[in-house]
Parts: structure tokens; sequence; C-alpha cells
């Protein structure tokens, strides 16, 4: 195994910090409350800088390190499937997708929320609506990114959760298979 530093410390202090901020806004607090709101604005401000440090962070945290692509999505999912082996330094293609729908998924609960407490649109049904929905997707989100860590962590042998908190990933040192 060899060592590569990928995740700088504002990537590890934003992810454990929306993890604890969503976790405790869906699960620990009343809609009602204003706690529930400031901690949706704290949420969207999160994100605003995680997307700041996407343009000018350092490399793994940029995102043209890992722009979406569903081909490599594919790609992915037949190493999967046909058992093929390829840790990535950075984010995987299908990491890649779910750091995306994560991102816009949380910034339109953001945006839903923020217009619930409009004149415009207070007690108007569809902005909650869609905020539930948007909320429900977030959670099954995050249980999917989570079933995925665990599932290629243990199939490519490399500790994703480790890494997220050491910024280091160990990687197999073997050559990498030659690209079809």
């Amino acid at each position: 195994m060899q060592r590569h530093y990928v995740w700088d410390p504002l990537i590890r202090l934003f992810h454990w910090s929306l993890v604890i901020l969503f976790a405790a806004n869906a699960l620990l607090t009343d809609p009602d409350e204003r706690i529930h709101e400031v901690l949706g604005y704290v949420i969207v401000g999160l994100i605003g800088v995680r997307i700041l440090w996407g343009v000018i962070g350092s490399r793994y945290a940029r995102f043209s390190s890992f722009p979406p692509s569903f081909s490599g999505a594919v790609g992915q999912l037949t190493d999967i499937a046909t058992g093929r082996v390829r840790p990535h330094r950075g984010h995987t293609p299908l990491g890649a997708l779910m750091i995306y729908n994560l991102l816009l998924t949380i910034l339109g609960i953001g945006l839903t929320g923020y217009l619930m407490t409009t004149d415009m649109f207070w007690g108007i049904e569809w902005p909650e609506e869609l905020h539930e929905a948007l909320v429900t997707w977030a959670e099954i989100s995050v249980v999917l990114h989570i079933a995925a860590v665990i599932y290629e962590s243990r199939r490519t042998r490399v500790n994703l959760a480790r890494s997220m908190v050491s910024g280091y990933k160990d990687l197999p040192t073997s050559p990498p298979e030659p690209q079809q």
C-alpha cells in the first residue's frame, strides 16, 4: 500500500460539519423552531464555502478533478460487475455524481426553506412539499452514500471513511490496469 495525501483540512471539516449539521437539523430539531432555520442557513453557507473551495482549493477538492461523468459512472459499475478493482486517488465517478447530487439537493432544501419564510410564498403548499421531498431525497442519498463507502472500502480494500478523517488514502502499489 502507498499512502497519498488527498483530502485537505477544509474538505474534511466541511464533510464532517455537514454530516453533523444535516443530521441535527433532520433528526433533532423541530421544523417550526428558529434553530431549524438557523442551522439550514449555516448549512447553505457551508456549501457556499465548499463551492468556492471547489474552484480555488487543493487538487482533489477542485470540481475540475471530478467532473460529472456518466460514462465514467458506467465504467465504474462495469468494474464492480466484473470484479475489476481500480481505486481512485480522489473521488470515483459514482462518488462525484453523489457529491453533485447532495450539493444541489441540499441547496434546493435551503432555497425552499427560505421561500417558506417569505411573504410571497407564505402559506403556499408547493415550497413546503418540495422542501420535504428534497429532504427525503437527501436522506435516501446519504444512506446510499454510506452504503457505497462501506461497499467500496471492502471491495477495493481502501478505507474511504478513514481517509476522510486523516486526509490520507492508502492505495495498492500494483500498477493500474490498462484503460480500455
